[in-house]
């Protein structure tokens, strides 16, 4: 990549004056010695953004969902994920200025921005606007933002396998310290369920967050682990990692998480054994080898030693029961996002003195954006599966396919899986699995448009160069 003379005269003379404004504004010694290294290293650090783009979208969802910051504190002071966001934002718009990164359109980004659309006016239609606002604002823009980044920026098989390295990488952190915890007794909730970061106010303070966290990393660790050509020390890390994230799953006693691990597994397993019988029979006795590990019959909520349906159980039905109240009271754009807790009180059939969380996605979404954005959020998760499976099957049905596009693939069918199955008993509908895997389907069905044009066109390359000034012959299909 290279740089015109005046406008590297003109980044000079800007950093200058930024350093003379400083220092007439606050002139003291310590703001000119911390000010000089800090300029002398701006160039560089920008011209790193750049030119990884990819790699800081990669990291921005890395902190976003795993909450790194939160699993390690020490972090937190560095405001991490809001400064990769504007890196972000900032390297993409210069990658489609100057033409280095390409856009395009896919039909799977249409769901998606209806839903979008719906959950922007049910801010304002909602019962609680500022609350909705402010997870919008906060969190959900974000997400959107991200699915159209991930989408253009995920190109090659090197920008593939750098989301490989920080996916395994991340839940492996994440499930380390949940064990860590476990061993310690730290955070932990009823006396034995694990939680990180419960004295910071995490989102990983909770049992069934932290698992959900912890399972969007399984389909990544049993991919790299399944997937030939990989190589043998990758392959057994993955391997590795899925039995830590499988045991801190248990840890925290989470019976939607549990759920989740044995569809992943499931989804592998159904390649490799031929007789669904036999699979299913070996699914019942994992599972029930699994809750017997995990305790839950040790519970104090949802245990063996609660007669009839548990309380676990029965708050769910109520909760859900409260969804369905709302939805039918607001049918067009529902209470709101992140509302339905403050919503419980005036629709559920029994109360006990305390608001509770929905758990489940598909009533969390239906009570929060109406029935109309719960079909339309049914429809784009539909249309996001059989779009996974078709590019998984493509991408391994061609023996040249790299090792890591075809992990990749085989990573969003799992993961697309365990959300499916404990989407059912875990709220998923407005974090990040589910709008990474669609970003993930687009840009696999991206790749593999290229890969068919290329083939009918060798003179063809879809991906852009590195050098704008010496282009490559345009692709005739798109």
């Amino acid at each position: 990549m290279t740089f015109n003379p005046t406008l590297q005269v003109g980044v000079a003379v800007a950093l200058g004056l930024v350093a003379m404004a400083a220092t007439v504004v606050a002139p003291h010694p310590a703001m000119a010695a911390g000010l000089a290294p800090a300029l002398a290293l701006l160039p560089i650090v920008l011209l790193v953004s750049i030119r990884q783009a990819c790699m800081l979208g990669v990291l921005f969802v890395a902190f976003s969902f795993f909450r790194l910051h939160e699993v390690v504190p020490q972090l937190m002071p560095l405001k991490l994920p809001l400064l990769l966001a504007l890196g972000v934002i900032g390297t993409l718009a210069w990658n489609l200025a100057f033409r280095r990164t390409t856009i395009y359109w896919d039909s799977l980004f249409v769901p998606f921005l209806v839903f979008f659309g719906l959950v922007t006016i049910g801010v304002f239609a909602g019962t609680n606007t500022g609350n909705a606002f402010g997870y919008w604002k906060d969190t959900y823009i974000k997400i959107a933002i991200m699915v159209f980044a991930l989408a253009w920026l995920l190109r090659t098989p090197g920008d593939f396998g750098k989301l490989l390295l920080v996916m395994l990488g991340s839940a492996a952190l994440v499930a380390l310290v949940a064990l860590q915890n476990k061993a310690a007794g730290i955070g932990l909730v009823e006396g034995t369920r694990v939680t990180i970061g419960r004295d910071i106010g995490s989102m990983l303070g909770d049992p069934n967050d932290l698992s959900l966290v912890l399972l969007f990393g399984a389909g990544w660790a049993l991919a790299a682990a399944d997937t030939s050509g990989l190589g043998r020390p990758a392959r057994l890390a993955g391997l590795f990692i899925f039995i830590l994230i499988a045991c801190a799953v248990v840890a925290t006693q989470s019976r939607g998480g549990l759920l989740g691990i044995a569809a992943v597994v499931g989804v592998f397993a159904s390649r490799r054994v031929k007789s669904k019988l036999l699979l299913g029979s070996l699914g019942v006795l994992a599972m029930a080898v699994l809750f017997a590990v995990a305790g839950i019959d040790d519970r104090q909520s949802g245990g063996a030693h609660e007669d009839g349906i548990d309380e676990s159980a029965m708050g769910r039905i109520y909760a859900w029961q409260a969804a369905i109240g709302m939805a039918l009271a607001n049918p067009l754009f529902g209470v709101g996002i992140d509302n339905f807790f403050f919503n419980y009180y005036l629709f559920s059939p029994h109360w006990d003195g305390q608001n509770h969380a929905v758990h489940s996605t598909w009533f969390g979404v239906m009570a929060e954006t109406g029935i109309v954005g719960f079909l339309n959020f049914v429809g784009m998760v539909g249309a996001l599966g059989i779009s996974a499976w078709r590019v998984r099957d493509t991408l391994l049905a061609d023996p040249e396919t790299p090792a890591v596009m075809r992990a990749t693939g085989s990573a969003l069918v799992g993961g697309f899986t365990g959300f499916c199955v404990s989407g059912t008993f875990l709220t998923q509908g407005f974090v990040w699995p589910i709008y990474v895997m669609l970003a993930l389907a687009i840009a696999l069905r991206q790749y593999q448009r290229n890969r068919s044009t290329i083939a009918t066109d060798p003179g063809c390359s879809a991906i852009p160069p590195r050098n704008a000034a010496h282009p490559r012959p345009p692709c005739t299909t798109h």
